[in-house]
Parts: C-alpha cells; structure tokens; sequence
C-alpha cells in the first residue's frame, strides 16, 4: 500500500531558484561579452569589472544600511551590473558604470522593495538616466578594434540611418558585432544564440522576443527612414536584440498573462520604431521597454484570465 502525503499549495515544485535562472542569464549573456572583450579590449573588461561590482557593492551597502536581509548571493546584482555594462560604450569613462550601478540598484530596485518589486529593468533604468544626465560619455562610439588597438571615433550604423545614408558595415560585420557600438550589443549572432539558450531552458518564452523583433521588422519595413527601407540593419544594430531577449523579458516588470505578454511586446516594437524614425534618438529601445514597463499593471488588468469555476459579476441595481 502506497503512502500518501498531503500538503499545503502549491503542489507544483519546481527546482528553478533564483540564483539558478540568475545564473542562466549569465551563462546566455557570456557569448556577447565575450565578443564584446574580443574588439573592445580592456576597456571593455573594466568597464563590465566595474559595473558589477558596483552594482553588488550598492546592493549590499543598501541591504546592510536598511537592516534587511543581505541578498547578493542570488546573483541578481550581478546580472544587473553585467546588463548595465554591456549597454554601456566602450569608451565611457570608468566613473560612469559606478554612478549608472548606484541608481539601478538604489532607485529603480531597492527603493521599491528589492527584487520581484521593482516595476522597471533596473538595468535599463540605469541607462537611461546616464543616457539623459551625460549624453556626451554615452554617445560617443569607438570602432571596434582588436586588444588594445588604437580606435577612432564612427558613427553606428542606426545613426547613419538616421541621418538618412545607408551604413557601410556589410551584413558579416553587423552580424559579428564588427561595428561601433554598446559593448554587449554589437554581436547580434552571439545575443540570438544566448537568447535562444534561455527560451531552450524555458528561462523566457519566444512571445515577447519574437514579437518585439517582428513589430520592429514590419514598421520600419514600411515606413523607413530618410528614404531607406532596411529592416535588416534595423534588427541587427543597436539594442534590439539585447533588449528584446534579455530585458523586455524581466520577470518583475513584464507581464504574465498571455495576451498581456503581446500588447506588451507590440508596444516594444512601436515605440521603438516610432522613437528610431520620428525622434531625436536614433536608438529607441531602452525607453521602449522602460514606457512599457509602465504599462505593465494596466495590460494585467485588462488581460487577465477568467478564474475557472468563477461566476460571472452581477451589477448591483441602482
């Protein structure tokens, strides 16, 4: 006769922990950084060092500070500080990843009770308030150039679509991550093979992803920019990749639902399109996700399920 054992909910378990989702996000983002490193040299090292450590240093500080439980071991600092580098350029002075770390981890995370709280991708957060207090240290690109090798200031491929010239960077390059650009955003094939890395590992869902990166397709498919219809460039240059897989799937500031999940990246793509083409930014995908990060609560209430065996509400007669 078998035993029987009854418990409390949830009876579905799993062995998923944060510190393990935690570290597979670091594990798909390995491939980028490390391109990244290849062409940027060790101004790309200290940068991402720097970045992560601050961001644990702030974590830790705050926790300590505000008598809480000291929570760095999840290694969710480190994925922070890890994102906020790669979106940072290459030739960013050493002291901005250590103010960007301090306002991702203090402001947009611990502020709003931690992890799990926090209603916006800190490091995105992170970016832009640099990106809006030092335009200067976050726009200026560097080619990319092989360990230590001298480098001289390029335009990225989205700026030379915004000023309406078709960029020079063949496709090899762009796909290689051969091109100016954010340290962890240039390698668009290392990004796709970390991405689907966690859709395999059921990590993140194809939804938002997929979505994102097709709305972006079709839009600017469509409308273009400056005479120029290239959508190729438009998936694989800039942020796109690295936000749509990485970023725009926070588990604390995207939605659950399924339908939620495709107004969620609809939006993404919208605003992302609508900022590279009608704004003063050729890059438009950190405050894409940060907008509609905003939205979150509003698409989950109008998008969620029907609870099953629930009644119908009944208006009450005035």
């Amino acid at each position: 006769m078998s035993n029987f054992v009854v418990s409390g909910t949830p009876h579905v378990r799993s062995e998923e922990s944060v510190r393990s989702i935690m570290r597979d996000v670091i594990i798909a983002l390995v491939p980028a950084a490390l391109v990244g490193i290849y062409y940027y040299g060790i101004n790309a090292i200290a940068i991402l060092a720097i970045s992560i450590a601050s961001c644990i240093f702030f974590e830790y500080l705050y926790q300590k500070g505000m008598k809480k439980d000291v929570t760095v071991n999840d290694l969710s600092a480190v994925v922070t500080g890890l994102l906020l580098g790669m979106n940072l350029p290459p030739s960013a002075p050493l002291w901005v990843p250590v103010v960007g770390s301090a306002f991702a981890i203090v402001i947009a995370k611990q502020l709003f009770g931690g992890l799990g709280q926090n209603f916006i991708n800190p490091a995105l957060a992170g970016r832009a308030f640099l990106v809006v207090s030092y335009p200067t240290e976050m726009t200026t690109w560097t080619s990319a150039s092989t360990f230590g090798a001298d480098a001289v200031a390029v335009a990225t491929p989205l700026a030379d679509l915004k000023a309406g010239v078709m960029p020079s960077a063949s496709m090899a390059d762009v796909l290689l991550g051969n091109i100016g650009g954010c340290i962890g955003e240039t390698c668009a094939l290392a990004l796709i093979i970390g991405g689907i890395y966690l859709i395999k590992k059921h990590v993140i869902t194809w939804k938002i992803p997929v979505i994102y990166i097709a709305t972006v397709f079709v839009l600017t498919a469509a409308i273009g920019r400056g005479g120029l219809r290239v959508p190729v460039y438009e998936l694989f240059t800039g942020g796109l990749m690295l936000g749509a897989f990485f970023m725009a799937t926070d588990y604390a500031s995207s939605p659950i639902t399924p339908k939620g999940q495709i107004i969620y990246a609809v939006g993404c793509g919208l605003i992302t399109s609508l900022i590279r083409i009608f704004g003063g930014y050729p890059e438009g995908v950190s405050f894409a996700i940060l907008i509609m990060n905003l939205c979150v609560p509003l698409i989950e209430r109008y998008t969620e399920p029907t609870i099953f065996g629930a009644l119908p509400k009944v208006k009450e007669a005035k």
